[in-house]
């Protein structure tokens, strides 16, 4: 079977329910802007792992599309954004920093019982110093911004090509 003839059987593609860009531009610019501040002074590597591991969590296929090729084009290994979903069994593909950002991208996505752990805080807290650790809550919490208009608008996936800075 050729790959034509694998994307004449693929179910069609949705269509978004809502244009959130064009039917909220200033919601959309504040939140292009509140994304540029979160990001400074987050390293670019552990930004896309944030992304990306906040986007899995809340099943946002355009996200994940967006931050998997933006990852891929900065450099990333097709290994540790794979491994990613499964990172508590493959720790060794990532830094000591980068596991207590992704253990508190997850915290501040799920906020189990309401709260983020002591314990997850505490870990983020030795990696990163106080401006470093604000800037990168902002930015999770930026990410699963984002999240939630995409799924809740069906933002389709597929389409993004990484070209520089977008959310």
């Amino acid at each position: 079977m050729t790959a034509n003839e694998r994307n004449d059987q693929r179910i069609q593609e949705h269509t978004p329910r809502l244009d959130m860009a064009k039917l909220a531009p200033d919601v959309y610019k504040a939140m292009v802007r509140l994304d540029a501040a979160a990001r400074q002074g987050v390293d670019p590597t552990i930004l896309e792992l944030v992304k990306i591991r906040a986007s899995q969590i809340n099943h946002c296929a355009f996200c994940l599309d967006m931050h998997t090729k933006d990852a891929f084009a900065a450099g990333e290994s097709v290994e540790r954004v794979v491994q990613l979903s499964a990172w508590e069994e493959s720790r060794h593909f990532y830094t000591e920093r980068e596991i207590a950002a992704i253990e508190l991208t997850e915290a501040v996505t799920v906020l189990t019982d309401g709260f983020v752990p002591d314990d997850v805080y505490e870990k983020a807290a030795k990696q990163f110093d106080e401006t470093e650790l604000a800037h990168l809550i902002s930015a999770i919490t930026v990410i699963n911004s984002w999240n939630r208009f995409s799924v809740t608008t069906r933002m389709a996936p597929g389409h993004y090509t990484p070209a520089g800075h977008h959310h």
